[in-house]
């Protein structure tokens, strides 16, 4: 399966996910609003995901794909499957201690990152009770995610986050008195969504002729070079995880709400974050260690290069359409029911700062496949850190003068300087680099999406009074935009060959071949 192909797939079933993630925080706004029960439930949901991305998806891939991947070349299906047995046999006890361990220390935690005490602290250390062995269920669907995706089947990984947002609307729809009852419905529900995640999974294995068996833990050579490789990774995710506490940290002392209002625009952010970058970043590393591994470094760095090329493409307009319209696009969506003006306004405003960091951070899912192809999960490690460091100087520079709007900030200007010095230090190792085809494009790309700016700027103007206006003339207004923005972007693009048309005609159709760009 091709790049722009193997995108498509994900980036498509993953454009799903989204959707039904965003009918849940809609129908969320509307039953809970932005105060004390969201804070509580959205502090319980972020943290076991946080540590999914520590112990599962980022980390346990970039050490997990490209050594299945060496050895279902090597040694066939035996010696890959006999390999995913060991790394289970130590990784399923290792997830039972740490879900065991945060159960009983959940108090002290909750207490550490959000200061909460009284009733707010009870109820925050109850909510993440219950949505913790989420954690357990997730980082299994990493596991069997990426024996999925070392032998190109991508369409049940790419699925599978749609089930725990079809599990978290229905108890939205069905549990709406609001307030504890309802935030502790949809609590539940995040587990019961991991339980079916992992069944979905499961059986796309079985489906593909593999079945694990569970065995007693074993270092076994495989194991320990497993740990070699990843160990470096899950510190440099354990880094960030550290960032996105203390932003919770500092979201709890801006006031009531603001953990709510950051979450609302995070999840108008992660729509096109969540189809182009996690597609993209999870379609080329299997490609880009193929080619590492048998020496052509040329064509490893071809498929970043069309892969930063895509990338572009397709999040330069959604990110500036999300910084220019962001009032709109929230008032239309969210402001309803419990969700008020002032609610909409502050998410509004983290939105169009948060946005401005998007391709960066979707940049960063290309450039770091190019460490981890080489088995070099060290160096982003440290580039985490010193992100770390400017992050939470950041934080304290600009929240105090500028509220979470200056959280915003530090968020979107650490993920520029995390991509550039990925960049760097890829292309003072001659690894990657920005060649003259792709520099002309991304030029091409900016014009055009200037181009839509102007355009947005202009549909806003026309029709400011429908943003305001009943449910009706909001959504027109939201069609407006998204459409406006699309017809003049795209069109004008593809005259100013800022992609590749063949290229970009099998995203859209997912049928013919990628042909090289000249």
């Amino acid at each position: 399966m091709n790049l722009h192909k193997a995108t498509g797939t994900i980036g498509g079933l993953t454009m799903v996910s989204r959707i039904a993630g965003f009918a849940r925080e809609m129908l969320m706004s509307r039953v809970l609003g932005a105060g004390f029960y969201t804070d509580a439930f959205y502090v319980a949901f972020r943290l076991p995901n946080t540590f999914r991305r520590l112990f599962g998806e980022g980390a346990f891939s970039a050490g997990f794909v490209p050594l299945y991947s060496q050895r279902l070349q090597s040694g066939g299906e035996g010696e890959a499957r006999n390999f995913s047995e060991e790394v289970l046999a130590v990784f399923l006890p290792t997830l039972i201690l740490f879900t065991i361990l945060f159960e009983l220390i959940m108090p002290l935690f909750i207490l550490a990152i959000t200061g909460w005490h009284g009733d707010q602290l009870a109820f925050g250390t109850y909510l993440t009770r219950i949505t913790f062995p989420y954690l357990l269920l997730i980082s299994l669907v990493s596991l069997f995610s990426g024996i999925l995706n070392s032998i190109s089947r991508f369409t049940a990984a790419a699925f599978a986050p749609a089930l725990l947002n079809l599990a978290m609307l229905a108890a939205l729809i069905f549990v709406r008195q609001g307030g504890a009852i309802t935030a502790t419905a949809v609590a539940g529900a995040v587990t019961v969504g991991g339980v079916l995640q992992l069944g979905l999974l499961v059986a796309a294995c079985k489906r593909a002729g593999i079945v694990l068996k569970v065995r007693k833990p074993r270092l076994t050579p495989g194991v320990k070079q497993f740990i070699r490789v990843v160990l470096p990774a899950t510190l440099g995710a354990g880094v960030y995880q550290v960032s996105v506490f203390i932003d919770t940290f500092f979201l709890a002392r801006i006031g009531t709400g603001a953990v709510s209002w950051f979450n609302y625009a995070d999840r108008l952010n992660q729509l096109p974050l969540g189809v182009i970058g996690a597609a993209i970043g999870t379609a080329i590393l299997p490609q880009v260690s193929r080619h590492v591994d048998i020496g052509e470094a040329g064509k490893a760095a071809r498929v970043q290069g069309q892969a930063a090329e895509l990338a572009m493409l397709l999040c330069l307009p959604a990110a500036l359409a999300l910084a220019v319209s962001a009032l709109p696009l929230v008032s239309a969506i969210f402001e309803a029911g419990k969700f008020n003006a002032r609610d909409a306004h502050f998410t509004a405003l983290t939105l169009s700062i948060i946005a401005l960091g998007l391709p960066a951070y979707v940049l960063v899912k290309v450039l770091t496949p190019g460490f981890y192809a080489r088995r070099d999960t060290a160096t982003p490690v440290k580039i985490a850190l010193v992100v770390l460091v400017v992050n939470v100087i950041l934080n304290f520079a600009l929240i105090p003068s500028f509220g979470i709007g200056g959280l915003a900030a530090a968020v979107a200007l650490s993920s520029w300087l995390n991509c550039a010095i990925l960049y760097a230090l890829l292309h003072r190792r001659g690894h990657f680099r920005l060649e003259r085809w792709l520099a002309s494009r991304l030029a091409r790309q900016l014009i055009a999406a200037a181009a839509m700016v102007a355009a947005l700027v202009g549909i806003k103007m026309l029709l400011g009074s429908w943003f305001t206006g009943s449910l009706g003339h909001r959504l027109v207004g939201v069609v407006a935009v998204v459409s406006g923005g699309m017809l003049v972007y795209f069109p004008l693009v593809w005259v100013l060959g800022g992609t590749d048309r063949e290229a970009f005609k099998s995203l859209l159709r997912r049928r013919r071949s990628y042909t090289d760009a000249g």
